[in-house]
């Protein structure tokens, strides 16, 4: 089963942390967002196998946007 992963809010995606293909455990950080001159990360929300990313560095992301999906 996979589990999406949304942004929180709004930003640019600064830097992503991890692979396609990775192993990751809940609470790691995947993506560094970039958000009136913070950086906020986005973790992983269970743990398991990152399969997808939906968006590349630079692109602009909305609140509540999916970014990733794990599977479990």
């Amino acid at each position: 089963m996979a589990t999406d992963v949304k942004s929180e809010m709004t930003g640019t995606v600064w830097q992503i942390e991890v692979a396609e293909g990775d192993e990751v455990a809940a609470g790691d950080e995947l993506i560094i967002l970039e958000s009136m001159k913070m950086e906020i990360p986005i973790e992983a929300p269970v743990s398991g196998t990152l399969i997808e990313f939906l968006v590349e560095e630079e692109d602009p992301v909305d609140e509540d946007q999916i970014v990733a999906r794990i599977e479990e």
